[in-house]
């Protein structure tokens, strides 16, 4: 192995070790090439990785010596796992899309496997939220995005959690979609976000991560109500924007497929959302997309009309009007702009 091939794996490593302690081995550590990333969320942890094949594991003699009190979630995005904790617990295979959660004080034998055929795409099997590619996306890699929280943050006792460690759970539909959804949006988003932001988001990943323990656990009525209450205003926003393409998408139709009526929907939402209705909130994300799909040099021989009618506002007199408006020139010169490689200020 040489010198710079150990420097990148030994540094892998231990950027690995901070939060999740363990050994790690790979066969391909005479040429390792990873990325790894770290978003602090004030007590929480995102970190996304992409690695080739690789083992980790945690001793009993490690695990006496770990911190106890941490809780460590993994969704993996790309390639395949086996983790190994005991004799007492069978083998569990996770798959693309699978959730895992693991207490930051057991022992664990994980095996992490590179995926033979074309990259995955995210839970959502949307290409929007697809992982990042990796500098040479020729070389396979294993894609996962982890979680690591005090075990304090959760209002469900940690005698209730030993259920569900080290079990494979589909993060494709629910809450647990609704939670793997929200970090490989935040993971991407992580460049645009401001130091102020980050408490505030730790606290709705760990909303999340309740509210789909707690529904795994059939206990979603011990949690607390402002837990609840955060966890079903994301629930809301994952709505909208799957729904942005409806123009019939309203607050009545919003309240009615969460089981709530419309006066407690405007009540929550303006609580949560800095004072901003439901309306407003939904007429903004349909500009952003169209904001950013008119620059997309994919979409380039779309009609400009046909963008705005594929983010939910049918009418073009009223979208050039609300475009200038929120953006200050018509959509068709922003696309111009765009496209020629300007800015439109």
């Amino acid at each position: 192995m040489n010198a710079t091939a150990r420097e990148r794996f030994d540094h892998w490593r231990e950027l690995i070790g901070r939060t999740r302690a363990s050994e790690v081995a790979s066969a391909h550590a005479d040429d390792f090439r990873a990325e790894t990333r770290h978003l602090e969320l004030g007590p929480v942890t995102l970190l996304r990785t992409s690695f080739p094949s690789a083992r980790f594991w945690r001793t009993e003699r490690m695990a006496r010596r770990s911190d106890a009190g941490v809780h460590h979630l993994t969704l993996l995005l790309d390639g395949d796992m086996a983790l190994s904790r005991d004799t007492r617990h069978p083998t569990e295979a996770f798959a693309p899309g699978d959730l895992h959660l693991l207490d930051g004080s057991d022992p664990f034998d994980l095996r992490a496997f590179a995926s033979p055929s074309s990259p995955a795409t995210s839970p959502a099997t949307s290409p929007a939220t697809s992982p990042a590619a990796s500098p040479d996306r020729a070389e396979r890699r294993v894609e996962a995005v982890g979680v690591d929280f005090p075990t304090a943050l959760l209002p469900i006792p940690p005698q209730r959690l030993r259920t569900v460690l080290g079990r494979g759970f589909s993060g494709r539909e629910g809450t647990s979609a609704l939670l793997a959804d929200f970090l490989v949006g935040l993971d991407r988003q992580a460049a645009l976000l401001g130091p102020a932001e980050a408490p505030r988001l730790g606290a709705v990943v760990v909303d999340l991560i309740a509210a789909w323990l707690a529904r795994e656990l059939d206990a979603e009525t011990a949690l607390p109500d402002d837990t609840r209450r955060r966890a079903l205003v994301e629930n809301v926003h994952a709505f909208i924007r799957r729904n942005l393409h409806d123009p019939e998408l309203t607050p009545a139709s919003i309240a009615a497929a969460h089981h709530i009526s419309v006066s407690y929907l405007h009540r929550l939402f303006t609580q949560h959302s800095g004072g901003e209705t439901v309306a407003a909130w939904i007429r903004r994300r349909r500009l952003e997309r169209a904001h950013r799909d008119l620059a997309d040099p994919a979409l380039r021989t779309l009609p400009v009309h046909a963008v705005a009618t594929r983010c939910g506002i049918p009418s073009p007199s009223d979208f050039s009007r609300a475009f200038r408006t929120a953006y200050g020139l018509p959509p068709g010169e922003h696309r111009r702009l765009a496209l020629a490689g300007g800015t439109d200020g």
